[in-house]
């Protein structure tokens, strides 16, 4: 993983959702847009050490999160709305629509520990070969 990306570079990550636009990611802060297409959704999970803000830019998303498994809520979130993730609160993005989502971070871009994936992947961290794999064959 390219820890800094040079000057006016972005990387495209596939997901099985969608994908992630990586526009900055520095050892201080991180920043990607994230499309999640209508019907898909990304993990359930919680960060360990990163802190995120979630903007939605276009469409129209069903934002779980909590502190708990047992004790989730639910939040229909439309453009212009914002959502703030600190360390440990469990949260999913579903889009109900084809959505974009600005997110500005730490840069633990790594730090992700999935708790439910439509998709099969567990455990910390991303794989992504795996992602790939999985998002070529939807």
């Amino acid at each position: 993983m390219q820890n800094n990306l040079s000057e006016n570079s972005v990387e495209i990550k596939l997901k099985p959702w969608g994908r992630e636009i990586w526009f900055a990611h520095t050892n201080a802060y991180a920043g990607k847009i994230l499309e999640i297409t209508k019907g898909q959704r990304y993990s359930l999970q919680y960060h360990e050490k990163k802190v995120e803000t979630q903007y939605l830019l276009s469409g129209r998303i069903k934002f779980t999160y909590g502190t708990s498994p047992n004790n989730l809520k639910e939040k229909i979130m439309e453009p212009g709305e914002v959502m703030h993730v600190p360390i440990g609160m469990i949260h999913r993005a579903e889009a109900l629509e084809d959505a974009r989502i600005f997110e500005v971070s730490t840069a633990d871009l790594e730090d992700v520990v999935k708790l439910d994936d439509d998709y099969g992947r567990e455990g910390k961290g991303n794989n992504e070969a795996l992602d790939e794999q999985l998002a070529n064959k939807l």
